[in-house]
């Protein structure tokens, strides 16, 4: 079933639609080159009928949770998006994650005790950080990425267009998240000070003073390194978490920002 183009319609709107108008509506978020890699049917059920897509949308509800499997019982879903209403009743996009099932898993997201570490920005497991930053992640990642961020952006935007808008935020939780996000052409609602104060910090300033081959989070090779610098941010190198940084996209306008000059990944 086809649903037409809706007119400027929030997350709360679609969350009052009956389920397969939000089923069809939602998926949209997904990029083909997801399905097609896991071998996935447009009806998201696996070859015993378990169901490999779950959506938390409840009518009333101002956002929507959405993962996909590619195994029904696996871990961790190879995309999960949580999305909400601004008070505008715009897109705010709240987390975003594409995971890579084949890569090893680093368990950034819980204690030992299983206590939840809302991927290390309230507590911190930090020997899964050490092995997550030696394999080559950046500070969140539980696995590695499925390199497919691009058309995902894409995807979205359409689903964005297909509801009536075109503009959506989103809030980076990393520096590195927000240094991606520049490079697809965001731009900043409010942190912009902050990230041109942190590229001051690392090519003249007081944060290249600040790195020591002592502490594995704040290697010296951060001064060139996005996720090095991303990853000694995290541990508190700025004297202050990373937050209130929210970025926008309109779809179509590239922003062209950038506050991290010659600074490889």
């Amino acid at each position: 079933m086809s649903f037409p183009k809706l007119s400027a319609y929030t997350i709360s709107g679609v969350n009052r639609l009956d389920h397969q108008a939000k089923l069809e509506i939602y998926s949209r978020m997904i990029p083909s080159e997801v399905m097609e890699r896991f071998e996935i049917g447009a009806d998201f059920l696996d070859s015993s009928g378990n169901n490999l897509l779950t959506l938390e949308c409840p009518s009333g509800s101002t956002s929507t949770e959405m993962g996909l499997r590619h195994q029904f019982d696996f871990t961790d879903p190879i995309l999960y998006g949580h999305i909400t209403d601004t008070i505008n009743g715009q897109i705010h996009v709240l987390l975003y994650i594409l995971n890579d099932p084949s890569s090893p898993r680093f368990d950034i997201d819980h204690l030992p005790d299983g206590t939840y570490t809302e991927f290390g920005t309230r507590y911190r497991n930090t020997p899964a950080e050490i092995a997550s930053l030696e394999f080559g992640l950046a500070p969140g990642q539980v696995r590695r990425g499925l390199r497919l961020l691009r058309p995902a952006i894409a995807a979205f935007e359409q689903f964005v267009t297909s509801i009536g808008q075109n503009i959506y935020f989103v809030e980076p939780l990393f520096y590195h998240n927000a240094i991606i996000f520049e490079r697809y052409g965001f731009a900043y609602e409010k942190g912009r000070r902050l990230m041109e104060g942190i590229q001051v910090g690392f090519s003249q300033g007081d944060l290249i003073e600040k790195l020591e081959n002592t502490n594995p989070f704040r290697q010296p090779g951060a001064v060139s390194s996005i996720r090095l610098r991303s990853w000694a941010i995290h541990d508190g190198l700025l004297g202050e978490p990373f937050t209130n940084v929210t970025m926008y996209k309109r779809i179509g306008e590239p922003a062209n920002v950038s506050t991290c000059q010659d600074c490889s990944w």
